[in-house]
């Protein structure tokens, strides 16, 4: 069965400014069943409404909470041994660079509630093509 419930979770995260300095952050994740592949994450300076969103593969996440994982524009990866307390997550768009700190349980129980609305490997069940099809043509 189809689930249509979205999944959205808020996190504190840390962008990391130097070694001595880091802003705080809220990172907002949100998983839709009807795009199944992906979570969008969405980070903003406490106390602001602009906000920041990025698309990250569910199976990255999820693969770098067990160790480094990704190439290109973003790559995660656990901090500490066993069942780290912390993951890393480094965003690198064309205008700099982005090294975010969040706190692994919260990922990891995102990611179970995700799974359970749609299990990995039936990701292509849930998907829309003729939505997709349809925006595709419309869109051009």
């Amino acid at each position: 069965m189809k689930s249509s419930k979205t999944l959205a979770r808020g996190l504190p995260v840390q962008l990391v400014v130097s070694s001595e300095a880091s802003l705080f952050l809220t990172m907002m994740l949100r998983y839709e069943p009807s795009d199944p592949y992906v979570v969008r994450a969405e980070f903003t300076v406490l106390d602001s409404d602009e906000a920041v969103e990025w698309i990250i593969g569910r199976d990255l996440l999820a693969d770098g909470l067990k160790g480094p994982a990704g190439e290109g524009d973003i790559q995660v990866w656990p901090v500490g041994d066993g069942d780290p307390c912390d993951m890393c997550i480094l965003l690198t768009p064309p205008a700099g660079t982005a090294l975010l700190l969040a706190p692994a349980r919260e990922v990891r129980a995102f990611l179970r509630e995700a799974e359970e609305l749609v299990p990995r490997g039936t990701e292509a069940g849930h998907l829309d093509l003729d939505a997709w099809l349809a925006q595709l043509l419309r869109d051009g």
